[in-house]
């Protein structure tokens, strides 16, 4: 996906809640610049061709076992995500390695997950530096299928999971089939080999240590990074200052409850201190976690409430339910992401037994308040079916 976000802004909670803070006010690096937020620690920000037009990207200063000295530590530095693979992307790294990295060298690539902005690049960091990639094993796996074109982002398959829920535009659906090689667009080609994040794993990166903080719903396996010690984080996309994270239902899982994953994806990160400075993936770095958290979370009951009752009358499809969640128009690019998360919050609500979703004589899903005498599958069973 192109920015793996549909840019939605969050809705402010009911209750009073501290604001979130940006302790480096509208100040945004340069191109082909370098802002340091923490000692060792930087900031790149870089252009995306998108309607979320950038990405930041983490630059951290490292020192690692030389390849070939035995007992000598070389330093370099750690790069935390990688931009699209096109030429401006290219040509940004070029500026960045002229002034910023010192004359050293990369010395491992980390990839918090596998959507084009965070991997596209990785391959050719990799070959050019001689780094190994670090990445969870299922955002690998899941980057190596998109790769090859066995992705969510177009062809067939895509189509006809858009059809079930209501979405057969003709002319559409002739551009949604055309994106099948959408992916590989951005992400040619998968480094060959990586080193394996999860939960808990402890990363050394120079004079800093970083735990793992796995995250779903956003992605298959989406890492953040977390230094306790002095309460950085990087949340790479599933905790953003101003927009919410597209969390979307796919056609290769198409019962999937993305929704309720990330929500419980943000449980993981409630033991954060008011004080930890979050680098996001998208927008300024900013303090309030908690914060943002609870906005996020009234954001989705919001929608969730918006659709109940909808459907109190009605029988809605995904589709039918766009204009309720998306106040403005979108294009068929901004559509598909619409309808992932259109359907991600049916899906919580059917699985919560909170509606019920029958398939009518045109083969689209609708979602309707369910009957007394046939309740939907309750939240507790749906992931011990």
């Amino acid at each position: 996906m192109p920015s793996s976000l549909l840019a939605t802004p969050a809705t402010e909670p009911r209750q009073a809640l501290p604001a979130l803070s940006f302790p480096l006010g509208e100040h945004l690096p340069a191109p082909g610049t370098a802002t340091e937020v923490a000692p060792g620690v930087y900031w790149l920000r870089m252009a995306l061709p998108f309607a979320l037009n950038h990405i930041n990207l983490w630059l951290l200063r490292d020192r690692l076992p030389h390849p070939t000295q035995a007992d000598v530590l070389q330093e370099g530095w750690t790069v935390v995500d990688c931009g699209i693979d096109n030429p401006a992307t290219r040509q940004a790294w070029a500026q960045i390695e002229q002034n910023v990295l010192q004359g050293l060298p990369i010395l491992r690539v980390l990839v918090t997950h596998m959507h084009p902005d965070h991997m596209g690049l990785a391959h050719w960091l990799c070959e050019r530096w001689q780094a190994p990639l670090w990445m969870s094993t299922s955002e690998y796996q899941s980057a190596w299928l998109a790769c090859s074109g066995l992705s969510n982002f177009g062809g067939d398959a895509t189509v006809a999971f858009f059809a079930a829920h209501g979405w057969s535009a003709s002319d559409d659906m002739k551009e949604v089939k055309s994106r099948v090689g959408y992916y590989a667009g951005m992400v040619p080609r998968i480094p060959g080999a990586y080193v394996r994040l999860m939960e808990g794993t402890a990363v050394r990166i120079g004079e800093r240590t970083w735990q793992c903080i796995s995250g779903f719903g956003h992605s298959p396996e989406h890492m953040a990074l977390h230094d306790t010690q002095n309460q950085l984080l990087i949340s790479g996309d599933m905790l953003l200052p101003s927009i919410s994270t597209n969390i979307s239902v796919y056609a290769m899982e198409p019962e999937g409850n993305p929704l309720q994953l990330f929500l419980d994806s943000l449980d993981k990160m409630a033991h954060l201190p008011d004080e930890t400075l979050v680098l996001p993936s998208h927008g300024r770095p900013f303090h309030g976690a908690h914060t943002r958290m609870a906005q996020l979370r009234t954001h989705h009951d919001e929608r969730l409430n918006e659709l109940l009752q909808a459907c109190r009358d009605h029988a809605l499809s995904a589709h039918d339910a766009l204009p309720l969640i998306f106040k403005r128009t979108l294009d068929v690019h901004q559509t598909t992401f619409a309808m992932g998360e259109a359907v991600a919050h049916f899906n919580l609500l059917w699985l919560q037994g909170r509606l019920s979703r029958h398939r009518d004589k045109a083969g689209i899903y609708r979602f309707t308040k369910p009957s007394p005498s046939s309740p939907a599958k309750p939240i507790d069973d749906w992931r011990k079916a």
